[in-house]
């Protein structure tokens, strides 16, 4: 039989949150920010009644897709062991865990296994456990580490002495961030200002819980991160914004030194540093907007010299350092192709051998993985693609030999060996080429149109390299494609493409990610009327700008802790993120901004036609994209349909997670079972919900 969820969506029902809850002088529901009202929490009771209702008929499917997801992939996880000075460290997560425990053993002796940190036990008594940090001192004496238990990104600041040490909470209510000095005694961590941003960072030692203020940003616009060098001589304070950076730079083996800045903030100037003995290296975009590396002596850090030159066809990522020489971290710009380089260096800084790293499969995702020693000359590389699972690899310098240390398993019916993936080129209207990526059964893939899942994101320059998912096998196994849209707004072919799709360029997002939809369909791979469209986050703002676009372009949507209501959020510099949002949105203070994103703004661009089906996603506590954004979609789409009485609208559902941030559920089972439905959904959406065969 085939799953027919109700799609009784009667708004003049007593029942139905939209008709119980509308206030008629509030029509765009600007009550629901309200979060100590109480009639909002009851709203979002009643929306997600009325969701759990309508997922009654697909619960044996989100059921079978959970036990299906459960059945392909290892529940019993241990991770790579990773040697320091004195111990080697791993996780474990046995096969009933949410979390893992964290373990180790001295480096000459594995029979002396300790755990030192459980969190499994840690989240048996609380709904919601997330780590933001965790840190082992230098002598690995000491463990550190910052835990949220409600979602909301506020950290708790927690120590204990190794191994068997009980936890003692020193600070509540700060940032995520923190790093150990070289005195094994002293912790740099991150404050919060009011709009919960990064605005500090404090100094403590463990034996004296007072802490002291070593560095402040007053400019709402910039962010204060922490970072050390991999050789271990400084601590690094990074204040930046969206496009600009600042560096402080504090000797870590003397804490107490008060920081330096390495080179003050040029607008519109990013950098990077990294060191070896003598030397800094800079990654920069002065005059070079796919980046530049640069070097300076210690003792003239004002004076830069050249290393790396730019280069039009190539975006330089990143910089690691080693006492022989660099690992780069390289973007094709053509093939919008991530990969690494090693420059091993002579004592005269004269290159002794340049080598671009081999990859397995094209396109393909190569990384450097955890290589804490200065020394090695062994690295750790992760690699993954589409139809590849990640895998952990060493490569000898000495030897070029890769090989293989792990590999994530995959169980069941469906292989990767049995996946295929394709690089497409949409046209944009402005003639831009866009790539676009799509993953399906080998046994399917071109052997006529499919029903198609379409994935985006589109901002802050971040690239949707390719990654391998065991809950996606699901889907393709029933016989969906999947789908990416490389829109700018993202990474994948360097910063301009980033560029081009912020600011007064923003818009140029939503034209590609519909030109993306048209060249599926094109190819003849996907089938025009069975597209759904998948955003999260500022991947939602993506998603919901492209239906005001051209609402019949897809069959559904999922929009999960969606940024919708841009214009509202940007005008309130009280919110988490905002005014530090200004380089990539910019400021409405502005008229012209203001219009800008008016024109864009999903909730304020609700168009009077039909919408497709929507499954609208929220937290409680998230403070990134507050919950009443994605409820005040529900309410006012619902409110639209209810003005065209239509005889059968699609259904418009809002889930909110009231014990959850923006990332959703922290517990892996519960993650997993969020996913299930979601999926429920989108294959419901597609015509291929058939219970029967599930």
């Amino acid at each position: 039989m085939k799953a027919q969820p109700s799609h009784d969506n009667d708004m003049s029902s007593p029942n139905h949150p939209v008709a119980s809850f509308r206030r008629v002088e509030d029509p765009h529901w600007l009550w629901l920010e309200a979060r100590d009202d109480p009639m909002v929490r009851a709203f979002l009771d009643a929306a997600n009644v009325q969701s759990d209702t309508w997922f009654t008929p697909l619960e044996p499917l989100a059921e079978s897709l959970y036990q299906g997801h459960l059945a392909r992939r290892d529940l019993a996880v241990t991770s790579l062991t990773t040697p320091l000075d004195h111990y080697t460290y791993w996780s474990e997560t046995t096969a009933d865990s949410d979390y893992p425990s964290w373990w180790r053993h001295p480096n000459e002796d594995y029979r002396q296994t300790c755990c030192f940190l459980d969190l499994d036990a840690r989240a048996s008594h609380r709904s919601f456990l997330e780590i933001g940090d965790m840190a082992i001192s230098p002598d690995e004496q000491w463990l550190a580490w910052t835990e949220d238990t409600l979602g909301d990104e506020y950290f708790t600041l927690l120590i204990k002495r190794l191994p068997d040490g009980q936890p003692r909470a020193l600070l509540d209510h700060i940032g995520p961030e923190l790093i150990w000095a070289e005195d094994n005694r002293t912790l740099l961590f991150t404050r919060y200002d009011t709009t919960q941003r990064p605005d500090s960072v404090w100094r403590l030692t463990i034996d004296d819980a007072a802490s002291h203020c070593i560095l402040e940003e007053p400019d709402p616009e910039f962010w204060i991160g922490l970072g050390k060098t991999r050789s271990r001589q400084w601590l690094v304070v990074e204040s930046a914004s969206k496009d600009t950076t600042e560096c402080h730079l504090i000797p870590a083996a003397l804490p107490a030194t008060p920081a330096f800045c390495f080179r003050q903030r040029e607008p519109g100037v990013e950098y990077a540093l990294e060191h070896r003995p003598g030397h800094f290296y800079v990654l920069n975009n002065r005059a070079a907007p796919h980046f530049r590396l640069d070097r300076a002596e210690e003792a003239h850090p004002d004076t830069w010299l050249p290393l790396i030159e730019h280069r039009s066809t190539h975006t330089l990522e990143g910089v690691d350092a080693f006492d022989w020489g660099l690992v780069l971290t390289e973007r094709d710009h053509d093939e919008a192709q991530v990969r690494l380089r090693t420059i091993e260096f002579a004592s005269d800084h004269s290159v002794t051998r340049d080598t671009l790293l081999p990859l397995p499969d094209t396109p393909c995702s190569q990384h450097l993985g955890e290589t804490p020693h200065f020394q090695t000359r062994y690295l750790r590389l992760q690699e993954e693609s589409f139809t590849q699972p990640l895998q952990w690899l060493e490569y000898g310098l000495d030897t070029g030999e890769r090989r293989l240390l792990k590999r994530q398993a995959v169980h069941g019916n469906l292989q990767p060996d049995q996946l295929t993936a394709r690089r497409l080129w949409a046209t944009s209207p402005d003639g831009e080429r866009i790539p676009v990526s799509i993953v399906a059964r080998r046994d399917h893939l071109g052997q006529g149109p499919l029903p198609t899942l379409l994935y985006g994101y589109g901002a802050y320059g971040e690239a949707l390299d390719p990654w391998f998912s065991i809950a996606r096998l699901e889907l393709l196994d029933r016989g969906v494609a999947f789908a990416v849209a490389h829109v700018r707004g993202g990474g994948e072919r360097g910063e301009p493409w980033y560029l081009n799709g912020k600011l007064a360029h923003k818009e140029n997002s939503f034209s590609d990610f519909l030109a993306a939809r048209e060249a599926l369909i094109d190819s003849e791979l996907a089938d025009s009327e069975r597209i759904v469209a998948y955003g999260a986050s500022a991947g939602g703002l993506l998603v919901g700008a492209s239906l005001n676009l051209a609402p019949d372009a897809f069959c559904a949507a999922v929009l999960d802790v969606p940024f919708v209501d841009v214009l509202r959020t940007m005008d309130n510099p009280d919110l988490p993120l905002t005014t530090a949002e200004y380089t990539e949105w910019g400021n409405p203070s502005d008229p012209v901004v203001r219009q800008r994103i008016a024109a864009y703004s999903p909730l304020d661009n609700l168009v009077d036609r039909p919408y497709p089906s929507l499954f609208l996603q929220a937290s409680w506590h998230d403070s990134r994209v507050p919950y009443w954004e994605a409820a005040k979609l529900y309410a006012r789409l619902n409110d639209l349909q209810l003005a065209r009485q239509s005889a059968t609208p699609h259904p418009i559902l809002l889930h909110t997670e009231m014990e959850a941030g923006h990332g959703g559920a922290s517990g892996r089972f519960q993650a997993w079972r969020d996913n299930a439905r979601q999926d429920a959904f989108i294959l419901w959406a597609l015509g291929l919900a058939d219970i029967s065969t599930s």
